[in-house]
């Protein structure tokens, strides 16, 4: 990579990173759906200029129906579980969680499309997924054993598995793609996504928008979610999937949970703790095989 294209790299990854420290201060006080909501429609408003980059209008208008339901599992499902999982669970957390997207996306790519993983791809899924398992065992309160011990929160067991199908509905979304989107415009697939998240999002937005006064820190934990690390987010993302290649662009995954931890620590109090280091090492390692960055040639030679 350039120094300006590395640049933006880190850039990506401390806005992402963010995401969940902005989706926190919203959520505290507007809740997890009108949270997702606001997120996606500020989000929808200000990539709307877009359209007017070559290309991009024509492929939404050509494809609107099935963008529009793509954007409700790339956007509007996955914000809504992550908004509910950071009010119960720490930002840190969550985004060593949400580092299992590749993983899921890989899974769902070989159910549904019958793109079966090679022999490293499938060691990444293994060791990925039991990183996960040991995550979750450790923070939920339960022992290796299966038992529960001192402690257990089903809060904190739900507020995970939120996490976890937020990263299953990214996978959706993904395999969804390339199954029908395949071809067009990223700008238009991205835009449109937030389009249809917005549209998906509305009547429990209406529905559950708070009655009590909300603060001016919680609009602003919105807009900044919405503009940053949405809309200026995408366009970095896709710039350095078309200058890197996807595969590179995908590593900024590896990147994301380090700058939640450290916004976590510095601005909300919250403890990272050795076995949350050692997990989410695994389940980058396991992640790095299952996308392809890593490979084991004797067992690709298989």
């Amino acid at each position: 990579m350039t120094p300006i294209l590395s640049l933006e790299f880190l850039l990506l990854a401390a806005l992402w990173g963010a995401s969940f420290l902005f989706t926190r201060l919203g959520a505290a006080e507007f809740g997890a759906l009108p949270t997702a909501g606001m997120r996606v429609t500020l989000a929808a408003l200000f990539m709307l200029p877009l359209f007017l980059v070559k290309g991009v209008w024509a492929d939404f208008r050509d494809n609107a129906k099935a963008i529009l339901f793509m954007g409700l599992f790339n956007s509007g499902l996955p914000f809504a579980l992550y908004a509910f999982a950071v009010m119960h669970i720490t930002t840190g957390l969550s985004s060593i969680l949400n580092a299992t997207v590749p993983l899921s996306g890989a899974l769902v790519a070989w159910l549904w499309l019958k793109d079966r993983p090679g022999g490293s791809r499938m060691l990444g899924l293994a060791v990925g997924f039991a990183g996960v398992t040991l995550l979750v065992m450790g923070k939920s309160g339960f022992s290796a054993t299966g038992l529960a011990t001192e402690g257990t929160n089903g809060i904190t067991l739900l507020a995970m598995g939120a996490c976890l199908l937020a990263t299953v509905s990214y996978g959706v979304a993904a395999s969804f793609t390339k199954k029908y989107l395949k071809g067009l415009h990223p700008l238009a697939t991205a835009t449109g996504s937030q389009i249809g998240a917005s549209l998906g999002l509305a009547i429990p937005t209406i529905w559950l928008w708070p009655t009590q006064p909300t603060s001016l820190t919680a609009w602003g934990a919105l807009a900044a979610v919405a503009l940053l690390c949405t809309s200026i987010a995408y366009v970095l993302f896709f710039h350095i999937i078309e200058k890197a290649g996807p595969s590179r662009a995908l590593a900024v995954t590896f990147l994301v949970p380090v700058f939640a931890l450290f916004y976590g620590a510095t601005l909300l109090g919250e403890s990272i703790t050795p076995w949350m280091i050692g997990c989410g090492v695994v389940i980058v390692c396991g992640t790095a095989l299952s996308t392809g960055l890593l490979k084991l040639r004797w067992l690709e030679a298989r």
